[in-house]
């Protein structure tokens, strides 16, 4: 991603390290949550309609909530906390393991008669993986070695051993940690309500929603003892309130409409309307980012909504996911609404005054708001979901236009080499297929790029980097590698701008930069032999059934793969995470090709690569995919092999052959031309 690097200190890496640790963390806890949060809502409606305080008061169907919060909510967290650690067997013995934290938090024979049931979300949160990660840890110790017509026998009888051990441990081991984590943590809170210091949170989450450490807060702390609160005698809690309150954001949206400059002045109206009702919070981050000191006004306003709910005793009866007013309202207490809108209101009025105030007495110049986006998704480790709205370049959806006749066409990405050779080589088919034998595709490192193109394609994390080295050139921003319909909308472009003519004169055939990790044309090196040693892919690196169930598995069981064939050591496939971080390789057609970086050349023995199909698709930066394929490229080899991989790709025959494959040496023949 295209961030600023400086030469850090060992203290310095390891706080960009610890925040990179809390951010996944935060990840982790959220995808719990997160596609959960429809019935949680359900359940906070069910609450505030029929209970006997309620809207409209119905015993019967009041009856639903005491079983939902008990056990329907904490076994659906569980269940997707141990699928996303293991799959779909991961999710059943999490979600049975959990049963025993459940009982021991619930039932009279362990609480009496007269004792409140605490709602186990954090239980959850921590059994369903637990008991995922160690049923993985288990089958890997007999996997290969069951006689063949026994494996549905051993799975189903493991499985259901290890969830009923799993559950009697969480019963008598874990339920009374967890009972005491959640009794310290909420004295934590009563702690700041009763000296009336909650409002001074925010000082820590404002700052933490900009730097995407919110997830670990808010869904690791506040979600949970928002719930149990929520569920007990007071029906609401202000807890959910603390992160989610839109005032903040839209108050700086709106300080810069009415006091920025340029095109941050220009998108604020567009940001606030996405922010507000979207509830997509993100999409100010970057206005922060740019001007740091802007955070005071988030803080101030967001201790002003914090306090404005302690104040009239105002709170949601259910969590806001997404923070949209929309959603807020949703989940407001019957008798709170005045509070919440207030505690918006007044949140946005402090920090439009106090951002008015900071950006007027600002004498620079209008911020890059590019550049900023491009820092928020540095520091959020995935792109952003609204960052077109931000980032510059021709982006998804926009016009291509161009101001001359376009023959020099570079396809650019951090070091010229993975995704770029894919990018570029795909490209090449399609202009040269229109019958444009004047316009050349190459690839090349941004670092080494010169204002000398004419049109410059990139990813679109990569944008802003790229307009600064190329700032005549127009600039295409795509995410898939292999079918994106920048392609044709670059061919019908150049159909334009050459038949209209200009003064440009057409590049030369081939263009040659010696520069390291530059890359000549892909459609020379693309004929060039493979050095395959003892084969490019040979059945040790084919895997018809992956286990991962998130990308960072997913890479970790294609490297995994590589060293099976010899062909790197493990040094090689940290740098595959490597290279991950800086952008994705997610290439489109369901396909994502993970390698390492130029740096780990020297990790590589041999040219060689691997492929794993999942049976589901896992989730690639948002993105589906469901071959994974493992490149290992000595010297410039790695150009070849993804320029006849991406033939394959492109080929929907070819990929439903390999969809439908039975036996590695199906995947063979079908990948037997990358392998030339």
């Amino acid at each position: 991603m295209p961030v600023a690097t400086t030469t850090a200190s060992p203290a310095g890496a390891e706080r960009v390290s610890a925040r990179v640790r809390v951010q996944k963390f935060g990840t982790f806890l959220s995808a719990m949550i997160m596609p959960n949060i429809g019935a949680i809502i359900a359940w906070g409606l069910v609450t505030a309609l029929f209970i006997p305080q309620g809207w409209w008061p119905d015993e019967h169907i009041a009856t639903v909530v005491g079983p939902a919060i008990t056990y329907l909510l904490p076994v659906l967290i569980a269940y997707t906390g141990g699928a996303n650690v293991y799959g779909t067997r991961g999710g059943v013995v999490g979600a049975f393991g959990v049963m025993g934290i459940i009982m021991a938090t619930s039932d009279p024979l362990f609480i009496g008669k007269d004792g409140h049931a605490s709602p186990m979300f954090l239980g959850a949160m921590i059994m369903g993986p637990l008991t995922a990660w160690t049923m993985k840890k288990l089958d890997s110790l007999w996997e290969g070695k069951i006689r063949p017509g026994f494996e549905m026998l051993v799975n189903n009888f493991s499985a259901g051993i290890w969830a009923m051990v799993m559950a009697v441990a969480g019963m008598f081991l874990l339920a009374p940690v967890v009972l005491a984590l959640i009794a310290g943590l909420g004295d934590a809170v009563q702690f700041l309500v009763g000296h009336d210091i909650l409002p001074l949170t925010s000082i820590v989450i404002e700052p933490a929603k900009v730097f995407f450490l919110n997830n670990a807060i808010n869904h690791g702390v506040l979600t949970p003892l928002g719930i149990q609160q929520a569920s007990g005698s007071a029906g609401k809690s202000v807890l959910f309130l603390l992160e989610a309150n839109p005032g903040p954001g839209l108050g700086l949206l709106l300080a810069y409409m009415a006091f920025g400059k340029g095109v941050s002045r220009a998108s604020a109206p567009g940001a606030a309307i996405i922010h507000f009702l979207g509830g997509i919070h993100e999409i100010y981050f970057p206005y922060v980012l740019a001007k740091p000191r802007l955070v005071a006004a988030l803080v101030l306003g967001g201790m002003t909504g914090v306090f404005t709910n302690v104040l009239l005793g105002s709170g949601l009866i259910a969590p806001a996911a997404p923070g949209s007013i929309i959603a807020i309202l949703a989940n407001t207490e019957r008798h709170s609404y005045v509070g919440v809108v207030l505690s918006v209101l007044l949140a946005a009025l402090v920090t439009f005054a106090v951002a008015a105030v900071l950006l007027r007495t600002d004498r620079s110049d209008d911020i890059d708001l590019a550049a900023a986006t491009a820092d928020m998704e540095a520091r959020k480790g995935r792109k952003s979901s609204v960052a077109g709205h931000l980032a510059g370049g021709a982006a998804a959806g926009t016009a291509l236009a161009a101001d001359r006749p376009i023959h020099a066409i570079v396809f650019a990405c951090d070091a010229g080499m993975g995704s770029s050779a894919m990018g570029s080589s795909v490209l090449r088919r399609k202009v040269q297929a229109a019958g444009h034998r004047d316009v050349t595709v190459v690839n090349k490192a941004i670092s080494t790029l010169q204002d000398e193109w004419d049109l410059v394609v990139t990813h679109q994390d990569l944008t802003a980097r790229a307009q600064q080295r190329t700032a005549s050139a127009t600039h295409v921003s795509v995410d898939d590698f292999l079918s994106s319909p920048r392609y044709d909308e670059i061919v019908d472009l150049i159909d334009r701008t050459n038949r209209s003519g200009g003064t440009r004169a057409p590049a030369p055939a081939t263009v040659v930069d010696p520069s390291p990790g530059a890359g000549a044309s892909a459609a020379d090196t693309a004929a060039a032999p493979v050095v395959a040693g003892s084969g490019v892919l040979g059945r040790e690196g084919i895997e018809l059934h992956g286990q991962a169930r998130t990308r960072d598995q997913a890479i970790d069981e294609a490297g995994r793969l590589l060293v099976v064939q010899g062909s790197v050591d493990d040094a090689y496939v940290a740098s595959m995470h490597e290279r991950e971080e800086s952008v994705s390789t997610y290439m489109g057609n369901l396909l994502a090709i993970p390698h390492g970086t130029n740096e780990a050349k020297g990790s590589i023995r041999r040219t060689a690569m691997s492929f794993v199909r999942y049976d589901q698709p896992i989730s690639w930066n948002g993105s589906d995919v469901r071959f994974v394929v493992g490149i290992a490229g000595a010297g410039d080899d790695h150009l070849s092999l993804l320029s006849r991989l991406a033939g394959v790709f492109l080929d929907d025959a070819q990929v439903a052959r390999l969809e439908a494959a039975r036996t590695p040496d199906e995947v063979e023949q079908v990948l037997a031309a990358v392998q030339v």
